[in-house]
């Protein structure tokens, strides 16, 4: 027999969630630290580390926002349990900026570096991802300074504190370590379908080598 038709129904329009997720219908303002004044004289874009010609590359913010613009639609998931599915978001797409400033061929993860010193560290292939965006806009409309604004990292795929506001730049490694919160007991992944919210959680091979 086949299910009821409200529950057939209402199972077609609910959208699928990773475990231990809500659906959140606005956007709330989660971060750590005040939000930091934006002063586009002073701001600047760094890439750094293990680059391809082994020199740091850097763009003022009239000169990134020169860079090629994309949108995709990916969600957010809070490691506090809130999801927000199907946002657009506007920027540039980390494989553009990858392209433009290449890194080193032994280099296996980036750390985005963001305002106050705030860090996250990513595997290169997460950072490759096609949705994987540096983004300045949502939904066409830019984004606030309590948002993130003027640019943060969205990483669709991975829990959001993997994607930091108020991003800087970033830096190429050639070993993994961790970022901020990964120092104090977030996983070093952050794959909310499995949901690795936690150090403790962690597999082998999941975080950096001691």
């Amino acid at each position: 027999m086949g299910q009821p038709a409200d529950r057939a129904s209402r199972e077609a329009v609910e959208p699928e969630l990773p475990p231990g997720q809500r659906l959140q219908r606005g956007w709330p303002v989660t971060h750590y630290g005040p939000v930091p004044k934006f002063r586009p004289e002073r701001w600047e874009f760094r890439v750094f580390g293990a680059t391809a010609d082994g020199d740091k590359h850097c763009w003022t913010h009239e000169e990134f926002s020169a860079l090629p613009y994309a949108t995709v639609v990916g969600d957010l998931h809070c490691v506090t349990k809130f999801s927000m599915l199907g946002a657009e978001w506007g920027g540039v797409p980390a494989r553009a900026l990858v392209e433009i400033a290449p890194p080193a061929p032994d280099a296996t993860h980036v750390m985005v570096w963001a305002e106050y010193g705030f860090s996250s560290n990513l595997r290169m292939a997460d950072f490759m991802d096609e949705r994987t965006i540096f983004a300045t806009h949502k939904g066409g409309e830019l984004l606030t300074a309590e948002h993130g604004f003027p640019l943060r990292l969205v990483v669709p795929h991975l829990y959001a504190w993997k994607g930091p506001k108020w991003v800087r730049g970033i830096e190429y490694m050639t070993a993994d370590r961790r970022g901020f919160w990964e120092e104090r007991g977030y996983h070093n992944v952050g794959d909310p379908w499995t949901e690795q919210r936690y150090s403790y959680q962690e597999e082998p091979g999941d975080g950096p080598e001691l």
